[in-house]
């Protein structure tokens, strides 16, 4: 990187003194609601008013918060939304067979079913039921498999979040070292697999860390671009990072605070404190990756409504 472009990502405090450029994942995630209204408005001229369904099991607070945010989200976007609600004690069959009804309904083009759920349902028969062009999280083995060989109909919400951060910050990853720790399905293995690819936004050297990995630190330490999505809160510390590098947040971690009045308050994966100190730009936690995954969300619902016109 040269001294032009490294300077060109820094920021100086009220003091002069150089400050991490803090991600603001709400400011992108708008930009990008605001560029989808021209694709809404010509399918919707078309006669075709894009359609996403959440399928909740159970009463989990979090899922519950969540699929309200996507429901808002829809709403203030003008898609049509739907909330379909089942008891914990939803037995299986009866959870693939509503599956199979919205597969079946031409008004809904996207469908997601909250995850974590209840023990009784398997989660790959949960995620094998609905039809991959309607799979608007990706988690399909179709459509999985084609984002990794670089044909994607889909891309994965929150990894094409992280994604966008990058590019949209001016933090493009082509030609990086990127470092992701954590190797989940939904966020570590899709956002290796977009980032390798050869392609915009792409062209990344790419290593996935773990829970198993020997010496993480020496791994994080040497990440131009660090990728922290292990669930665990503030396990990146600033003696884990390179001088300089920038750092993408995933983690949403509740940990117990006597002043608020939840009890709780959200925390990353990172130590947010100590680590903006020390590198080029940070995403904070909340407000950086968690509202770039519901925009991704959006968007991915619009794309299978454009994609329902071509069949």
């Amino acid at each position: 990187m040269s001294l032009k472009a490294f300077n060109a990502g820094l920021h100086l405090d009220a003091g002069g003194i150089v400050a991490a450029q803090i991600i603001d994942g709400k400011a992108i995630a708008d930009r990008i609601r605001e560029e989808l209204k021209a694709r809404l408005a010509r399918l919707v001229s078309s006669g075709v008013t894009p359609g996403l369904a959440a399928v909740l099991v159970g009463d989990n607070p979090g899922s519950r918060l969540y699929v309200k945010m996507k429901g808002e989200a829809s709403e203030e976007m003008g898609l049509a939304h739907w909330t379909v609600r089942m008891p914990e004690d939803t037995p299986q069959q009866a959870l693939l067979a509503e599956v199979a009804r919205l597969n079946a309904d031409p008004q809904v083009h996207g469908i997601l079913v909250q995850q974590p759920l209840p023990p009784q349902i398997s989660t790959e028969a949960a995620v094998l039921a609905v039809d991959p062009r309607k799979d608007v999280d990706c988690f399909h083995p179709e459509n999985v498999g084609r984002v990794l060989i670089g044909n994607p109909r889909f891309a994965p919400a929150t990894p094409a979040g992280v994604v966008e951060l990058l590019v949209r910050s001016g933090n493009d990853p082509a030609g990086k070292d990127v470092v992701i720790a954590g190797r989940s399905n939904i966020v570590g293995k899709p956002l290796a697999a977009l980032l390798m690819q050869k392609a915009p936004k792409a062209n990344a050297t790419v290593t996935v860390a773990h829970s198993a990995t020997k010496d993480l630190a020496a791994h994080t330490r040497r990440a131009d671009i660090l990728v922290a999505a292990m669930g665990a809160p503030r396990m990146i510390t600033a003696d884990m990072v390179k001088e300089g590098a920038v750092v993408i947040d995933v983690g949403i971690n509740r940990i117990p605070d006597a002043t608020k009045k939840s009890g709780y308050r959200t925390v990353g994966d990172v130590d947010f404190a100590a680590v903006k100190e020390k590198v080029r730009a940070i995403s904070p936690v909340p407000g950086g990756v968690g509202p770039m995954t519901i925009a991704m969300l959006l968007s991915n619902t619009v794309h299978a409504a454009e994609l329902s016109l071509q069949t």
